[in-house]
């Protein structure tokens, strides 16, 4: 066990505290239903989950309307991703997650995620941690790309907890963007390494690299 000593939990949310691949299967149940006039809703999200599961991305729906052959009019894109961001997702916190919070209750808490924010403040609503987490802060309110690495939702935390660097520690998965800005501060950084992680990409610098790594958060524990 790893003891934190740390007086503020900082915490990502997708593929830290719940699986993004889970909302990506609800996403896509979603807008399956959408097109029950055209196609199979359940077919329709297997073919998107099994094009997301070999690496595809941003083209997901395109591929997945041409494996169905729709074209002309009913090739509506822009609905379709609409409809995926707008679902309200059927999504569970990660098995080690509500002990985490639990043993960490008498700590200060708060959370930073990328996205639209509509979006994750339904990824919020849906996990309960609206009413677990002190502080939530989804950089989609604000004009401009201020997304990780950005340090602005960064320095809003440390200016709110009132804590020195050493006493802040942030856990998230992403090394290509969620640690620099932490490392940079002097925090405690430390990455989760989930089976089914959405993303697998390594830091791209050393400063982009987690101080630490594990596989669950029980491995984690209050000084």
């Amino acid at each position: 066990m790893i003891e934190l000593t740390a007086k503020t939990i900082v915490l990502d949310l997708d593929d830290t505290l719940y699986l993004e691949r889970d909302f990506a299967r609800s996403g896509y149940a979603a807008v399956g239903r959408s097109l029950s006039r055209l196609v199979d809703p359940e077919q329709f999200a297997t073919v998107c989950f099994e094009l997301l599961a070999i690496g595809h991305r941003g083209d997901i729906f395109d591929r997945a309307l041409d494996y169905f052959g729709i074209e002309g009019d009913e090739r509506d894109i822009p609905a379709m991703v609409r409809t995926y961001r707008g679902h309200e997702p059927d999504i569970a916190l990660c098995d080690d997650v509500p002990a985490f919070l639990e043993r960490f209750s008498a700590k200060r808490t708060a959370l930073i995620s990328d996205g639209p924010e509509a979006m994750q403040a339904a990824k919020v609503r849906a996990l309960g941690l609206d009413s677990r987490i002190d502080h939530i802060i989804l950089t989609g309110q604000w004009e401009g790309d201020f997304g990780k690495p950005h340090p602005r939702a960064f320095r809003e935390v440390a200016e709110r907890s009132g804590h020195a660097p050493e006493e802040l520690v942030y856990i998230a998965d992403n090394a290509s963007k969620d640690f620099l800005a932490p490392n940079e501060m002097g925090w405690l950084t430390i990455q989760v390494v989930r089976p089914g992680r959405v993303h697998n990409s390594s830091p791209p610098t050393p400063d982009h690299a987690a101080r630490l790594s594990l596989t669950s958060l029980k491995e984690l524990k209050p000084a």
